[in-house]
């Protein structure tokens, strides 16, 4: 059975997921009360202030309005037909900071789960998304995958006014250290995410080069674990000798 990605390359999965990382439901309001007994009631509470989402729908705005694209197109992904409070929130901020600041770039909106479903079905009609906590650490994993795979995906906490931290994706693999098998892919352009934050884009961009270089050559037999056909620093030696 044939897979809406089947044909899909580097011009189709093209898109950049900004991800509010300080609110939502991930600060931990809420409790337990009867716990342990039949009438057990669990709460956890989304909630986001207006300064925190303006931040991030503000950073948005400005990373669509440097970002070399044609579409110039800001989507919003939310659940606002259920969430009605805090997903309500989030389009007027859209929408007013758009109409007042923003106005050559294109307002978009679609609901977590139509968005999961686009990402497979139609990745080239994204350029940059904007969501909250929960929903971004979910469809970040989806366009991880479909990009090739967390082996490559980069990620970063930016703060736009002080100290940012940059990482893969994935995360940390214990059971992997020492053995020389781990992508470091990830990291690399971490460090090209990173180099493009603190005003570097020559920098970023040679990276991102070298990586892209590096994959079309076909030296890289896979991105999983394990598999690549050379270890880890043979990987991170093949794109040093590549950025230029």
């Amino acid at each position: 059975m044939e897979t809406p990605l089947k044909d899909k390359g580097p011009e189709h999965v093209d898109f950049v997921v900004v991800r509010e990382n300080t609110g939502g439901i991930y600060t931990g309001v809420g409790g337990v009360t009867q716990k342990g007994t039949p009438l057990e009631v669990a709460t956890q509470v989304m909630q986001y202030s207006r300064p925190v989402v303006e931040r991030c729908v503000k950073y948005a705005y400005e990373y669509t309005r440097r970002r070399n694209s044609k579409k110039k197109m800001l989507t919003l992904v939310h659940k606002c037909n259920v969430l009605t409070h805090c997903g309500d929130l989030w389009v007027r901020v859209h929408k007013e900071m758009g109409d007042a600041h923003y106005p050559e770039i294109k307002q978009d909106y679609n609901h977590v789960d139509a968005c999961t479903m686009w990402f497979v079905k139609q990745p080239e009609y994204y350029d940059v998304i904007v969501t909250e906590n929960l929903f971004g650490d979910i469809i970040t994993d989806l366009a991880a995958i479909i990009q090739g795979g967390l082996g490559i995906a980069a990620g970063g906490n930016i703060n736009p006014e002080g100290v940012s931290m940059f990482e893969p994706m994935g995360g940390s693999a214990p059971k992997y250290t020492g053995k020389n098998v781990i992508n470091p892919l990830a990291t690399i352009c971490a460090g090209g995410m990173m180099m493009d934050t603190l005003g570097e884009p020559q920098i970023a961009q040679a990276i991102d080069k070298a990586v892209h270089d590096a994959l079309a050559s076909k030296q890289i037999k896979s991105l999983a674990a394990g598999k690549m056909g050379m270890g880890t620093r043979e990987v991170g030696d093949l794109i040093a000798k590549m950025v230029s």
